[in-house]
C-alpha cells in the first residue's frame, strides 16, 4: 500500500492526539509530545489542525508531524516504523520535494527522532546538523518533594495570571487569556495544569504547564519560566519540583523536558531540581 500524506482537519485531531499518546515510551529519544499539540493550541483548534500532517499506510497512521513554525516540521514516528525504509523516503520527499513540500522554500529545519532512518537521508540529501538541545528527565517512581513555595493550580478565573506570568518570562511572547481558554478548551488539555508559583509577599514569579500522555506515559513540562524581576532567587528550581509532582499525581512515569543546549541556566536549573541530563538532540536544517 502507498503511504498517504494528510491533513487531518479538526474532526482528525482526537486520532493524532491519540496515537501521540500511544508512541511515548521511557527510555526512547525525545519527541513530539500530545503536549507540543496542546501548546500549540492556544492559537485554536482550526490552526492546529492546519499545522498537523499525518503520513499513513493501509490506514494507520505511521507518523505525525507538526508545523510549529512555517520553516520548522516536528517530527515523530511510530516506535516499530523508525527505521523503515519506505516510510523514510516517502517522508523525505513530501517534506522536501517540489510537488507538495510540507515546509516553504528557503531555510527550513526538521527535528525528528534521532536514531529515525529519516534523520540519515536528509543528511545523505545535503541537509546539515543544526544547534543542539539538551533533553532531561525526572523519574517519578519515587516521592517528588515539597517545591518550598506556595503553589496554585489555575483555572479559568486565574487564567490572566498564568498569562501574565509567561510575559513577563518570555520577551515578546504574545500568550493572551484568550489564548490560554483556547489552549485549556483543546483535546490534550483534560490531562494538563497550569501551575503558578508565588513568594511569600504573594507575588506570582514562576510558571509551568505540564502535560500527561497518559498513566505510564512521560509527561511533558512546556513551557517553564521565571518572571524577570523574580530571577535568581530560588523559583525556576521550585516550580519545575512542582510541575513533576503535578505529572506524579496525574499518572506519569516520568517527566521530561528539551531545552536549547545553550541556554546553560536553562539545564542548571531542570539538573537542580531532580532532573537527568540525557544526550543531546540535533535538528537537521537546510540553506536558502
Amino acid at each position: 500500500m502507498a503511504i498517504v500524506l494528510s491533513e487531518p482537519g479538526v474532526d482528525g485531531l482526537s486520532e493524532a492526539v491519540g496515537v501521540l499518546r500511544q508512541w511515548q515510551y521511557d527510555g526512547v529519544p525525545m519527541q513530539l509530545h500530545p503536549g507540543d499539540l496542546g501548546w500549540f493550541w492556544r492559537s485554536g483548534a482550526e490552526a492546529t489542525a492546519a499545522a498537523v500532517r499525518t503520513w499513513r499506510r493501509d490506514g494507520r497512521i505511521l507518523a505525525v508531524g507538526l508545523l510549529d513554525e512555517p520553516e520548522l516540521l516536528r517530527l515523530t514516528i511510530a516506535p516499530d516504523a523508525q527505521r523503515d525504509e519506505e516510510l523514510a523516503h516517502q517522508l523525505v520527499e513530501d517534506v522536501t520535494g517540489p510537488e507538495r513540500g510540507v515546509l516553504m522554500e528557503g531555510k527550513a529545519y526538521v527535528d525528528a527522532p534521532a536514531g529515525a532512518r529519516v534523520q540519515d537521508l536528509l543528511l545523505e540529501d545535503g541537509w546539515k546538523t543544526a544547534e543542539p538541545w539538551t533533553p532531561l528527565r525526572r523519574d517519578l517512581t519515587e516521592p517528588v518533594g515539597d517545591p518550598g513555595v506556595g503553589i496554585e493550580v489555575i483555572g479559568p478565573e486565574q487564567a490572566h495570571v498564568r498569562t501574565a506570568v509567561q510575559r513577563a518570562s518570555f520577551d515578546g511572547s504574545p500568550f493572551t487569556d484568550e489564548r490560554w481558554h483556547a489552549m485549556a478548551a483543546g483535546l490534550p488539555y483534560a490531562d494538563a495544569r497550569c501551575l503558578v508559583a508565588y513568594d511569600d509577599r504573594g507575588n506570582a514569579v514562576a510558571a509551568v504547564t505540564v502535560w500527561s500522555a497518559g498513566p505510564g506515559k512521560p509527561g511533558l513540562l512546556e513551557p517553564m519560566g521565571v518572571h524577570r524581576e523574580h530571577r535568581r532567587h530560588g523559583y525556576g528550581k521550585a516550580i519545575t519540583i512542582a510541575a513533576a509532582a503535578a505529572l506524579q499525581e496525574l499518572g506519569s512515569s516520568s517527566a521530561i523536558v528539551c531545552t536549547p543546549s545553550l541556554n546553560a541556566a536553562a539545564v542548571a536549573t531542570y539538573k537542580s531540581a531532580g532532573f537527568q541530563q540525557l544526550p543531546e538532540i540535533r535538528d537537521r536544517y537546510r540553506d536558502v
